[in-house]
């Protein structure tokens, strides 16, 4: 049973080594993002979890078990996530990054929930991953979801500063679905939209909305900026009281 999720983007620039290898320090509101993104994870740990399960979009659908890692290497940076061969897509290892920050990635229990990482593929259709969220919400007694994905990267077409009003409607409805715990919402998002606005985290939240499905929850949108002409967005959803 699904009793909170968090939904983070993915940048690489996430990442403060990231952040510093390409010479800025923060700039473009990427700190705030990150300030989001710990909240919204400490959220997952105060709803004190049996399982997390950080979905993430990739070019295949694969489920992670055992020791593994992801690298940022290719990036400039020697940072990472996890134990193993590095082999998760960047979802994934920017949503393990941000758990191991909160303390939520130890050797075993009790120190922490289990963790499951799991790939959708970026394509995949609604159904699909409606129905993957709703098996995945019944991997264990309490369930919590880290969404991973981000918004459109079209907010400019040709000229930094001029916004894509399609794009922008777009980030806008996923924003009002976020802030509203509304799943309904996000599983009316078109995937024929995917590559037209460069939206990389649609799949992730249409498998969060099948992990929702049926439940009252209430919803907290915690960031909505556009930093390099990118959608990011981070929202918060647990158990209405």
């Amino acid at each position: 049973m699904l009793v909170a999720a968090a939904v983070c983007p993915h940048p690489p620039l996430l990442v403060p080594e990231v952040m510093g290898a390409a010479g800025g320090r923060g700039e473009g509101g990427m700190d705030e993002v990150l300030a989001a993104c710990d909240a919204a994870v400490a959220g997952l740990k105060a709803a004190g979890p049996d399982m997390i399960v950080v979905v993430g979009g990739a070019e295949a659908d694969a489920v992670y078990e055992g020791p593994v890692a992801g690298s940022l290497a290719e990036y400039g940076v020697r940072v990472g996530a996890g134990t193993g061969p590095p082999v998760l897509p960047l979802s994934l290892t920017v949503g393990l990054w941000l758990l191991t920050r909160a303390g939520l990635v130890a050797a075993g229990p009790p120190a922490a929930p289990q963790v499951l990482l799991r790939a959708v593929d970026r394509a995949a259709p609604p159904a699909e991953c409606l129905r993957l969220g709703a098996e995945l919400a019944q991997r264990a007694g309490r369930v919590a979801v880290l969404a991973m994905g981000d918004g459109s990267a079209r907010k400019a077409v040709g000229v930094p500063g001029a916004p894509d009003p399609e794009a922008e409607g777009y980030d806008a409805e996923v924003a009002a679905a976020l802030a509203a715990a509304d799943p309904a919402r996000l599983a009316r998002l078109a995937p024929a939209l995917d590559e037209e606005l460069m939206v990389a985290g649609r799949a992730a939240w249409q498998v969060l909305a099948g992990a929702a499905s049926g439940q009252r929850l209430q919803g907290q949108l915690r960031c909505a900026v556009a930093p390099f002409d990118v959608g990011y967005l981070v929202a918060s959803w647990d158990v209405a009281g």
